[in-house]
């Protein structure tokens, strides 16, 4: 069974903007990435499906690659909320985030069957833009490390 967090960051979000493939909770085939505190670091549990395979054993690095970008935007939008006076479960509208960048560093093969944990340590560099840096492990082993940096989605985005 996958392990997950409880009052993910996620769950929070505006209907309007919680249809991301990665992390939205209102897309049915999405991967329903749920980040939360862990401590002083975020935390995002995921186990990849058969689906997620690169090669027979191994997981595919666009599912990697899309971890640490939706683990990066919730904890950016943890990081403003907590800043903000409020913890994820209070009623106060939930900030949303948008990647500006991504980069994620492949060290060593993902296996397979196992469940993944990703771990960020969020650095806030403007009101409006935060940096996360984020390490994935399979069990106890390192295999992917990244960073994101996200800005509060604009405006712009809200215009229908």
């Amino acid at each position: 069974m996958t392990k997950t967090v409880e009052n993910a960051i996620q769950d929070g979000y505006a209907d309007d903007f919680a249809w991301c493939y990665g992390c939205g909770r209102l897309n049915e085939d999405g991967h329903h990435f749920r980040t939360s505190w862990e401590g002083e670091k975020t935390v995002t549990y995921f186990e990849p499906s058969e689906k997620h395979t690169a090669i027979p054993g191994f997981v595919y690095g666009g599912i990697i690659a899309s971890l640490v970008d939706c683990h990066g935007t919730g904890s950016c939008a943890l990081a403003l909320y907590r800043k903000n006076g409020h913890e994820p479960g209070d009623d106060a509208e939930v900030p949303r985030f948008v990647t500006a960048s991504l980069n994620v560093n492949y060290v060593k093969p993902t296996p397979q069957g196992v469940t993944l944990k990703a771990v960020g340590k969020v650095e806030e560099i403007h009101p409006k833009k935060f940096k996360v840096t984020i390490e994935v492990f399979a069990d106890d082993e390192i295999c992917a490390t990244g960073e994101v940096v996200g800005v509060v989605m604009p405006a712009t985005f809200t215009t229908k």
